[in-house]
């Protein structure tokens, strides 16, 4: 009897667990499910992720934090993709759940997420001094249809730094920056010398 109590406690305790992940905007996912897939192949770099978003405060630390739960709501999910061989990167980024028919602005940063929204650090450049743009950062402005899925892409005919770029922020308003409303780490990786 004592047991078989115990067993069914601890059940109850993997089950909660398990729940608590699912709210907490569960794990990056790759290829199907969940999860991070990618890795160099002879045609390139090439890496897709996603994950839901969750307050920075969740029980188990999500890779896609919400900073404003009323404009990048818990739950709402984001998707990027990232390709890189030797004539460039493209990065596409595909989110549902946000706000219906509203302006953001996403960019590409150069550090994880964390709880606090400057953690991510500043836009990704492509040359470190060169002048802030679209030419030489990752702009992913979008805007959301009726149901608040939105997506971009963005091409370059450059790559990144091993390590340089760590993440993607999203900013209350199109153009340079503004208020970092969510932010999502994501495994860029680069590409021979590209």
């Amino acid at each position: 009897m004592v047991a078989a109590g115990r067993a069914a406690r601890a059940a109850g305790a993997v089950a909660v667990a398990a729940a608590l992940v699912v709210l907490a905007g569960g794990a990056s996912g790759a290829s199907g499910a969940g999860g991070v897939g990618g890795g160099h192949g002879g045609d390139g770099f090439r890496s897709r992720s996603h994950a839901s978003f969750a307050p920075p405060n969740a029980f188990v630390a999500p890779s896609a934090v919400t900073y404003d739960m009323e404009r990048v709501p818990a739950g709402a999910r984001i998707e990027i993709t990232q390709h890189s061989d030797r004539s460039g990167t493209v990065v596409e980024a595909r989110l549902r759940g946000l706000l219906p028919d509203h302006a953001y602005g996403m960019h590409v940063h150069t550090s994880p997420c964390g709880a606090d929204p400057k953690s991510a650090g500043p836009h990704y450049r492509h040359r470190a001094e060169g002048p802030a743009g679209p030419a030489g950062e990752v702009w992913l402005d979008f805007a959301t249809d009726a149901e608040g899925d939105g997506s971009s892409r963005a091409r370059h005919d450059w790559g990144f730094r091993e390590g340089g770029a760590r993440s993607v922020v999203i900013h209350d308003r199109q153009g340079g920056a503004g208020d970092r409303l969510a932010c999502y780490t994501v495994p860029f990786g680069s590409y021979g010398t590209v």
